[in-house]
């Protein structure tokens, strides 16, 4: 439809050719100007548009009604969709593991204004949304407007990486089947691009992704490894453990600890870090509460016995002559080992170290069985002779004190710690390798462990079961001298037999300290608890 500009205006002067007064060419301006301004509105206002039929909808797949339905009821739906979506688990995984966590702990949010905003277009009949699906069919399948946070992504992934990464494991020899294990490759989850993959996981809703993994190569391979004997016994050592049911979780950290370092094969010219191999000692490495040494006192810790381990392994490479690197001794003699070879290993900071000087690889092996800890060094052939002398050089009277305990009827006196003397000893090595001779010599230093007594300050009537330190006193030889190797003559080689690796003599000293009663005191005498747990006996 046109419009003739000049007709409207003919008209519109003879419908006013009556008036003729002055200033009416104005009013005809006007109602000229107005006719034509309400033809372009009229022809600019499009006339208005049939309504949508109202389509079938999902959102994020499942069904949203909105026929005949109240704007609030179907928002309300709406959430519930996208709050199933957020507590859904997905998994993260990598070969051979998986953690599962729910998409809100890894970060996925729905947000609650674009999630509004959908609901309104939806029950608008005219909206843009209802426009489209009336050309393109009667349903909206609509994704939930997901967003990733970032920072709660990275943390949770954080932790994962725990249960995901895999430190590498070394190649070592099965010393039961005699044969070498091959190594297995580590991994270690990249979280940077494991959270760049799992944001597009989230806004997909699948239900799992895989890790980004760097592969971590181990450290010896059967490669490197090569050749390797285990036909003769270079050093051996053994120590005492008690195997009965109420120290099972000591037993259990023994064996654990032992484990770890069973098989391991040391280059030549290689560092042996305990702790390196062993790794930490605690509870996500399935290690027990049990009785340690920490300050001089005997406490409760996770993997209590470890220490044992250690000196053991200390022992059988010292008779092997191998040079030690790094090693302290206790805070206080040990019960389970001879003065001298205890060896202190707290994870990070304290270790053993022990270096291989021999031209051939050397295995660990160590064994906890019935009662006993026997550390061996393996190798081709035995041809080293080891002496190991220690003399006590000086010792240190040991403090004592009280502590008053209400749980304790008046004039109950109990031993809640023995005393143990401090010690300053020397050592001594000699090593014989056909016609080399070697001699070293350093020097260990035990402090005094204070002896603690409780003192009962309760009412008289009190009923309780008082048990004194269950530890007998402490006696050392003066000077002690071990030989081991395979030509140390044993004069009781028709009762011991043939030993792998030679035999080991022992020489005795025993002087004032290894004489039972030497450190105990008139306090403890009187004392009836005391002399129920009194009994000597001589240091290992």
């Amino acid at each position: 439809m046109t419009f003739d500009l000049d007709r409207i205006e003919e008209a519109f002067d003879r419908a006013l050719a009556v008036l003729k007064p002055r200033g009416w060419a104005d009013v005809r301006n006007i109602a000229l100007c107005l006719a034509i301004g309400g033809g372009a509105g009229w022809l600019a206002v499009p006339p208005a548009l049939p309504p949508t039929p109202v389509p079938e909808v999902t959102l994020d797949g499942k069904p949203l009604a909105i026929a005949g339905r109240d704007p609030g009821a179907i928002l309300e739906d709406a959430r519930e969709i996208a709050h199933a979506y957020v507590a859904r688990e997905i998994t993260v995984q990598v070969p051979g593991a998986s953690v599962t966590r729910r998409r809100s702990e890894l970060g996925a949010r729905v947000e609650a204004g674009r999630v509004a905003s959908l609901v309104t277009q939806l029950v608008e009949p005219q909206s843009a949304l209802r426009r489209a699906a009336a050309q393109h069919g009667k349903r909206i399948a609509l994704p939930l407007p997901v967003t990733i946070d970032t920072r709660r992504a990275l943390a949770t992934l954080l932790v994962m990486k725990d249960d995901l990464d895999r430190a590498p494991a070394d190649a070592y020899v099965d010393l039961a089947r005699h044969q070498l294990v091959p190594e297995q490759e580590g991994r270690r989850v990249d979280v940077y691009a494991t959270a760049a993959r799992l944001d597009a996981a989230l806004v997909r809703g699948d239900a799992a992704v895989e890790a980004v993994v760097d592969h971590v190569p181990a450290a010896r391979t059967v490669a490197s490894i090569g050749e390797v004997s285990t036909d003769d016994v270079l050093g051996y050592f053994e120590t005492r453990y008690n195997p009965d049911r109420k120290h099972a979780d000591r037993s259990f950290n023994l064996r654990l600890a032992a484990s770890k370092l069973d098989g391991h094969v040391v280059m030549p010219g290689e560092v042996f870090d305990f702790n390196e191999v062993v790794g930490a000692r605690d509870e996500a490495n399935g290690y027990k509460v049990a009785a340690a040494i920490a300050n001089g006192e005997i406490v409760d810790g996770i993997g209590g016995g470890t220490c044992q381990i250690a000196g053991t392994l200390h022992g059988a490479a010292y008779f092997a002559g191998l040079p030690v690197v790094e090693r302290r001794p206790h805070t206080r003699p040990s019960f389970y080992i001879k003065m001298g070879m205890d060896a202190t290993v707290v994870y990070p900071t304290i270790t053993l170290k022990l270096r291989n000087d021999f031209p051939h690889p050397i295995v660990l092996h160590e064994t906890v069985e019935n009662g006993v800890v026997r550390a061996e060094i393996l190798g081709p052939k035995r041809t080293r002779d080891v002496v190991f002398t220690r003399r006590i050089e000086d010792v240190v009277p040991f403090g004592e004190s009280e502590k008053q305990d209400a749980a304790l009827p008046k004039g109950t006196r109990i031993l809640a710690q023995r005393g143990i003397p401090g010690f300053k000893v020397r050592r001594d090595r000699t090593i014989r390798d056909g016609e080399k001779v070697t001699r070293e010599h350093d020097k260990d230093e035990y402090p005094p462990t204070q002896q603690i007594w409780r003192v009962g300050t309760g009412p008289t009537d009190l009923k309780v079961t008082a048990v004194d330190d269950e530890h007998p006193e402490y006696i050392a030889d003066e000077q002690l001298t071990i030989a081991q190797g395979p030509n140390i003559e044993d004069p009781h080689a028709r009762r011991n037999g043939v030993r792998a690796g030679g035999p080991t003599v022992e020489a005795r000293v025993p002087g004032r300290y290894g004489t039972r009663g030497w450190s105990i005191r008139s306090s403890e005498r009187v004392s009836s608890h005391a002399k129920r747990a009194g009994h000597a006996v001589r240091s290992r």
